[in-house]
């Protein structure tokens, strides 16, 4: 991965994210910080006009380098931002969803992956999108990022991993209902993240044998086939295999105690089985710095791990420091695939 050769500093691409949400001042908050600058250099996909209204707000020194998003290139600047000129901004920002918010941040999004994939930039960091508004603007067959970057970089497998301080978790399904879990609940969506994480910690994060610990999808991890044979006809296979290919997959154990063994170090990841199995301990341990990982992709991307907290954008409340986490994730990430 080619980075720049006078200071070897990638360049991160950032999108704003929804900009009804608080990704312009997160995004802010974040790259006036002297110690990120000077790890990384920097392409905003947004609107440069709130950008720099919201630096204004803070009272932050940003320079920025404008260009539209058609010209972009590897640019030797220190912060650039694509403008997006075509879309006029609305006179009153909306306080939530919107048609508006889902067509801006749609293309941010994609923008910024043709570019990750043209090699133009070396890591993506997303700030917050909201579904509803991607479903508005007619963008109903992608539930999130996750599911939008393995269609546009044609990844058949991909995971998506959230890394905190204390704790390390992986999805086997991402954004489906509990109700429809059972329908798509089969070995190779167990299986998948187990592989995707033991690589990903081998060459991402330095662990020469990852140890995985595997969550049951029932109470008591199915208590001997009484609370559901998913344990037995789905998840044991998916370990099984896991160790037939050599990779260090225990389990399935029940979700209430797993995560206390992980955090006394027997586990250097949890596959959870669903997203709130995995996500609230993450969120509990980690609510300010987790960062989500999408593991599969020929490119890096990482985000912070919350919403666009329409409740609060425009107010200056936003804490930046998932979004912090994330860029130096990312920066650490794309110096390792140099």
């Amino acid at each position: 991965m080619s980075t720049d050769v006078v200071n070897n500093r990638p360049i991160i691409g950032i999108t704003m994210g929804d900009p009804c949400g608080v990704g312009a001042e997160i995004i802010v908050r974040a790259i006036t910080q002297s110690q990120l600058r000077q790890r990384a250099r920097f392409v905003i996909f947004g609107f440069s006009n709130q950008i720099e209204y919201t630096a204004d707000q803070l009272e932050a020194t940003l320079s920025l380098h404008r260009d539209h998003r058609e010209n972009i290139h590897r640019y030797p600047h220190d912060v650039v931002v694509l403008d997006y000129d075509e879309f006029d901004l609305p006179s009153a920002m909306p306080r939530g969803p919107s048609f508006w918010g889902g067509k801006a941040s749609m293309a941010f999004c994609q923008d910024a992956i043709n570019a990750a994939l043209a090699g133009q930039i070396d890591a993506i960091v997303t700030a917050p999108i909201s579904k509803t508004s991607w479903h508005l603007a007619g963008h109903k067959k992608y539930p999130g990022h996750t599911e939008l970057l393995a269609k546009k970089c044609q990844s058949q497998h991909v995971a998506m991993m959230f890394v905190a301080p204390k704790l390390r978790v992986a999805l086997a399904t991402i954004h489906d209902s509990i109700v429809n879990i059972r329908d798509k609940f089969t070995i190779g969506c167990v299986y998948n993240p187990i592989e995707l994480t033991d690589k990903a910690l081998r060459e991402w994060f330095g662990i020469e044998k990852p140890r995985i610990g595997v969550c049951g999808l029932n109470p008591h991890a199915g208590e001997n086939g009484n609370i559901g044979d998913e344990e037995a006809r789905i998840i044991a296979p998916a370990i099984l295999m896991a160790a037939e290919n050599g990779i260090d997959a225990t389990g399935p154990f029940p979700a209430d105690t797993i995560y206390n063994r992980a955090l006394d170090g027997e586990f250097d990841i949890v596959i959870a089985m669903y997203h709130d199995q995995g996500l609230i301990p993450i969120k509990i341990l980690g609510w300010e710095d987790a960062v989500n990982v999408t593991l599969g992709l020929p490119i890096i991307r990482t985000s912070p791990d919350h919403g666009t907290a329409f409740d609060i954008a425009g107010q200056l409340k936003a804490n930046p420091a998932s979004m912090i986490a994330a860029i130096n994730l990312a920066i650490d990430l794309a110096k390792k695939k140099q």
